[in-house]
């Protein structure tokens, strides 16, 4: 199993340290507000609370803060993220959740590599999953890359919450996964018309 940090105390923080708790691996939660992280850490039993801009004790430090808050909060982390795999989950959606945030072709995953410190690999994962479909679904979980043993490590962690991890390639696929994101949100407001559903990749028999 795998060694869990969790940067965050939001919705998606419990809800992946609750499915990481239950996939029997290792979670410490770490958030700015004392009480809120010992409170989560406390709910997610089995859970420890870590200090924040501390050395994170997991391998792997899942980044669960809203778009705007993740390049400062790794940039405030600095060389505590020296040699850990760094996952950004955020979906930087403009103010009418119909496009990115940021007009240059790049992502919130690629503006953490250029801060993070050295041995630090990033990840993007987790995006284009809703909150409530990954608590109760066994969704395909799309991620990127460019470290191959850190993307093999991610993989592993997805599947201990019984689920399958899909990899798109190079983290320059941060961007279209980022796109991705904003695809469900027009799915889900349009063709398909609600939130219970995830994207996820059929594949055809031999």
């Amino acid at each position: 199993m795998s060694s869990i940090s969790i940067i965050g105390t939001g919705n998606m923080a419990r809800t992946i340290g609750a499915l990481a708790v239950a996939g029997g691996n290792t979670v410490e939660v770490m958030g700015r507000d004392h009480s809120k992280s010992a409170d989560l850490a406390k709910a997610l039993g089995g859970a420890t609370q870590g200090e924040w801009g501390a050395v994170p004790a997991g391998d792997i430090v899942i980044v669960a803060l809203l778009f705007d808050g993740v390049v400062p909060a790794v940039a405030h982390y600095g060389d505590a993220l020296a040699g850990k795999v760094i996952v950004d989950i955020s979906n930087p959606f403009n103010s009418t959740l119909d496009g990115l945030a940021h007009r240059e072709v790049t992502s919130i995953a690629q503006e953490v590599a250029k801060v993070a410190p050295a041995g630090a690999s990033v990840v993007k994962g987790f995006n284009t999953v809703f909150r409530h479909v990954l608590e109760n679904g066994r969704p395909d979980v799309f991620i990127a890359g460019d470290n191959v043993q850190a993307k093999a490590g991610v993989e592993a962690f997805i599947k201990s919450l019984g689920m399958r991890p899909m990899d798109a390639g190079g983290l320059e696929m941060a961007h279209w996964l980022e796109g991705a994101g904003v695809l469900t949100m027009g799915l889900a407001r349009h063709g398909v018309g609600g939130w219970d559903f995830a994207l996820g990749v059929t594949e055809l028999p031999a």
